[in-house]
């Protein structure tokens, strides 16, 4: 089967196409014919050696697939040959950027009848991290108010609608340029701040009367971080979910105390090891869809030989809502 490799860390000039067999699935293992790939910065941050957890070489990259079953283990129970489905790879071995890939059955989610494969496919990732960034991890709590960076983009699409059917009182987006911002607007957000522009922090405190928000999502690092942590309301939550500048920050945690702040990570495979919590938020979340109460953005669908230069898009930060590639 075609699948893209990389041999070394490096630039988007380290994806290959190369052939490779195809995997046969056992135990609880089923074989499926990928229709979709999410592309996602976890992807770029394997490739360059950067990800949370080591990543081996060579490594098929891609841990967010759609796509139709077509074998299944000796001990699969509950997935049938022929179901259109859509999973998220295990971080170990994720391999979603090819033609065939083996799931977990535990892991892998039916598509409702009627949604193509290019949706399904732009809600696992991020909306699961938008879904447990606010909820299981930020607390989010009816008539809070929610910052949240890079709006326009997979996480931040999903994370203003979601925010708002949760029910904050109020959403601060932050974007990169006017365009960005209006699509923030449309999905929801109640106050529209461009991060380019000097002082926008207290532009932030200005429009939450001095006080600052509850919940803060926040994925750049750097000096983000820090202003970030200072647009916070006593007892706020910054949920922390990226390093998008490759800027490391250090941090005294005594700053915390004044106003009884929290710092939390968070990391999507944690949760997938809830099976029972994956299942029934991913479940949720399809609900959202297919009622029309989330709406999903996609950027752009791409051949999968372009996977070399989806990922130049992607870190230009030039792109809005998921990018996807299909064999």
């Amino acid at each position: 089967m075609k699948a893209i490799q990389f041999m070394q860390y490096g630039g988007p000039e380290v994806l290959q196409v190369v052939e490779i067999e195809t995997p046969k699935p056992s135990g609880r293992n089923v074989l499926i014919e990928v229709k979709a790939i999410g592309v996602n910065y976890a992807d770029t941050a394997r490739r360059e050696g950067k990800y949370v957890i080591p990543t081996p070489l060579p490594f098929v990259p891609g841990a967010e697939v759609a796509g139709i079953v077509r074998e299944v283990g000796e001990d699969v129970t509950s997935v049938q040959v022929g179901q259109r489905v859509v999973t998220l790879l295990g971080s170990d071995d994720a391999t979603g950027y090819a033609e065939y890939t083996l799931a977990d059955e535990r892991g892998v989610i039916p598509i409702p009848e009627g949604m193509d494969f290019h949706t399904a496919v732009a809600l696992p990732l991020q909306g699961l991290s938008a879904y447990h960034i606010l909820k299981t991890m930020g607390r989010l709590e009816a008539g809070e108010t929610v910052l949240i960076h890079a709006a326009a983009g997979g996480v931040g699409t999903i994370a203003v609608q979601l925010a708002k059917l949760f029910g904050a009182e109020k959403v601060v987006a932050t974007a990169s340029t006017e365009e960005k911002l209006e699509i923030a607007k449309r999905l929801g957000a109640d106050v529209l701040i461009n991060y380019t522009k000097e002082g926008w922090s207290e532009g932030v405190l200005a429009h939450t009367n001095g006080q600052g928000v509850d919940v803060a999502l926040e994925m750049a690092g750097g000096d983000i971080f820090h202003q970030t942590l200072a647009c916070l309301a006593p007892f706020g939550r910054l949920v922390v979910y990226g390093v998008a500048s490759g800027q490391f920050t250090k941090m005294t945690p005594s700053v915390l105390m004044g106003k009884n702040l929290s710092v939390i990570g968070f990391f999507l495979p944690q949760i997938m090891r809830k099976s029972k919590l994956y299942q029934q938020s991913l479940q949720e979340l399809l609900t959202y869809v297919q009622t029309g109460a989330l709406q999903l953005t996609i950027g752009g669908v791409y051949p999968l030989d372009q996977a070399a230069d989806v990922h130049r898009l992607l870190q230009s930060r030039q792109t809005y809502g998921k990018l996807i590639l299909v064999p």
